[in-house]
C-alpha cells in the first residue's frame, strides 16, 4: 500500500529520495528510471513533434502527504517554479488532520462543435437536426469501435442558433461524446467530420469548422477538504486559528468579486494542477483554457474555489473545474516519463487522475492564501527563489544555500548582489 507520509524527504539527497520514493510507492528503483533523465529520447521526440533539435527538461518534484478518497497517493509535478511541491505537500499535511480530500468527477464527456452557414431557414433546420439526431448519433457512435466496445460513443446531440455574429446568424451543432479514459481530441474531432456530410445533406447548409471545444464544462471535477482550524497555525504559532481562517476566507472574498486578483487567484490553482497534468504527458494548455473559460461562464471571470467555514469553526475549502484529461493515447503512452508518472500514482481510470489533479489545485491554493493571509507571498516563496539566484550567480554544492540565506536575511535577493557574496565567500 502507498504511503504518501515519508519524513524528512526534503533533506535527502537525489539518490536517497528515489530509494525512499521507490520503497513508498512498492515499486523497484528501476520503475522510476524515467524520471532520471527526463526518460524521453531524441528518437522518441523526433516523431513527437515537428523540427526536434533536443529536449528541455524541467525539474520533477513529488508531492507528499495527498489523501483523495481515502488513499494515500504520492503526486508527480512537473514545474520550474520554486514553492509549489512544498506548498501543495504542507497544505496536503494539514488536509489529512480532516480526513483528507474527496474527490468526485462526472461522466468523461467531450463537446465537438460543427459550424453550420448559408442555413436559409434557420428554425427549419435546426428542427430537421432533431428530427434526424438519432441516424447521425448512430453514425458517430460507429466510428471508433474500441472506444465503443469500453463503453464509450456518442451521447447526444444539440443545436443551438447564434443569432448576432459578425457574419450573420448560423447554426452551431453539439455533438455530445464519451470519450472514457482518453482526452478525446481525436475521437471527437474525426466524428465531427464523419458527420459533415450528413449535416449538409439534412439542412441545405454549409458545414464550415468541426472541432472540440475545450470548454469541457460536462466533464467536471470536484474536490472538497476541511481543516480543522487548530491547523492552520502549524508554522504560524503567532497567529490564532480564527485569524487565519478568516483571513484565508477574505482573501478568497478578494477573488470571488474582482477580476484582477480572480486572475491571479486562479493562476495559483494552476500552478499545482499543469504541475501533475505535464507529468502525466496530458495537455495542459487544454486544460487552462477550460479552467479560465469555465471562471468566466457566468459572464463574469471570478475565483474557480470557493473558502468557507463549517458549524464547528473550521475551515472548508472546495474547488470544481473542467478537467479533460485521459490515460490512454498522445504523450502520456509515448513518453516513458508520463507512463511512470501515471503508475506511481496507482491510478488506473482518467477520473482517478482528474480526481487527483484538482485536489492538488484545491491544495495549492489554500498554501496561497495562507501565506497571503499570515506572513505574506513573498516570504516562503523567496527563500525557495534565493537558491535559483544563487545557481544563477553561478554558486556551487554549500555555497548555494550559504549565499541563499544571507540574501534572505538581508531581504536582498538578486543576482547581482549573490554575486557579490560569492566572491566575498570565494575570497
Amino acid at each position: 500500500m502507498t504511503n504518501s507520509r515519508i519524513s524528512g524527504f526534503y533533506n535527502l539527497t537525489i539518490e536517497e529520495r528515489r530509494s525512499r520514493l521507490a520503497d513508498a510507492a512498492n515499486q523497484t528503483p528501476d520503475e522510476l528510471t524515467p524520471f532520471t533523465s527526463g526518460g524521453l529520447s531524441a528518437e522518441s521526440a523526433d516523431h513527437m513533434i515537428e523540427n526536434v533539435i533536443g529536449m528541455y527538461s524541467l525539474p520533477v518534484g513529488i508531492g507528499l502527504n495527498f489523501m483523495v478518497n481515502g488513499r494515500d497517493v504520492l503526486v508527480p509535478f512537473v514545474v520550474e517554479e520554486p514553492s509549489i511541491v512544498a506548498g501543495a505537500s504542507f497544505m496536503a499535511k494539514l488536509a489529512r488532520a480532516g480526513g483528507g480530500f474527496t474527490a468526485t468527477t462526472t461522466q468523461p464527456e467531450m463537446i465537438g462543435q460543427i459550424q453550420l452557414i448559408n442555413v436559409v431557414n434557420m428554425n427549419e433546420a435546426r428542427m430537421k437536426l432533431y428530427e434526424h439526431k438519432a441516424e447521425l448519433l448512430a453514425t458517430a457512435d460507429a466510428i471508433d469501435p474500441v472506444l465503443k466496445k469500453f463503453g464509450g460513443g456518442a451521447r447526444d446531440l444539440e443545436v443551438r442558433m447564434i443569432e448576432d455574429s459578425p457574419i450573420g446568424p448560423f447554426i452551431v451543432i453539439h455533438l455530445i461524446y464519451d470519450v472514457r479514459d482518453a482526452m478525446g481530441a481525436n475521437a471527437v474531432n474525426t466524428a465531427c467530420e464523419k458527420l459533415a456530410p450528413q449535416i449538409e445533406s439534412i439542412t441545405g447548409g454549409k458545414v464550415h469548422l468541426r472541432i472540440l471545444s475545450n470548454l469541457a464544462d460536462r466533464r467536471i471535477a470536484r474536490a472538497r477538504c476541511t481543516i480543522p482550524v487548530s491547523e492552520l497555525t502549524v508554522g504560524f504559532e503567532s497567529f490564532k486559528g480564527e485569524t487565519v481562517r478568516d483571513g484565508i476566507i477574505a482573501a478568497w472574498a478578494f477573488a470571488a468579486t474582482d477580476p484582477y486578483r480572480a486572475a491571479t487567484h486562479n493562476k495559483g490553482i494552476m500552478n499545482g494542477v499543469d504541475s501533475v497534468v505535464v507529468a502525466t504527458g496530458n495537455d495542459w494548455r487544454a486544460i487552462e483554457a477550460g479552467a479560465h473559460a469555465y471562471a468566466a461562464r457566468s459572464g463574469r471571470y471570478t475565483s474557480l474555489s470557493t473558502w468557507g467555514r463549517d458549524a464547528d469553526g473550521n475551515l472548508v475549502g472546495t474547488l470544481e473545474m473542467p478537467m479533460a484529461v485521459g490515460i490512454v493515447g498522445g504523450a502520456t503512452k509515448v513518453h516513458p516519463a508520463a507512463q511512470a508518472a501515471v503508475k506511481l500514482m496507482g491510478i488506473k481510470t482518467a477520473s482517478e487522475l482528474a480526481e487527483i489533479i484538482v485536489c492538488v489545485g484545491l491544495a495549492q491554493n489554500m498554501a496561497a492564501l495562507r501565506a497571503l493571509a499570515t506572513e505574506g507571498i513573498q516570504r516562503g516563496h523567496m527563500s525557495l527563489h534565493a537558491r535559483q539566484v544563487a545557481l544563477a550567480a553561478g554558486a556551487t554544492g554549500d555555497l548555494i544555500e550559504k549565499i541563499a540565506a544571507q540574501m534572505v536575511a538581508e531581504k536582498a535577493i538578486r543576482v547581482g548582489r549573490a554575486e557579490e557574496i560569492l566572491k566575498e565567500m570565494q575570497a
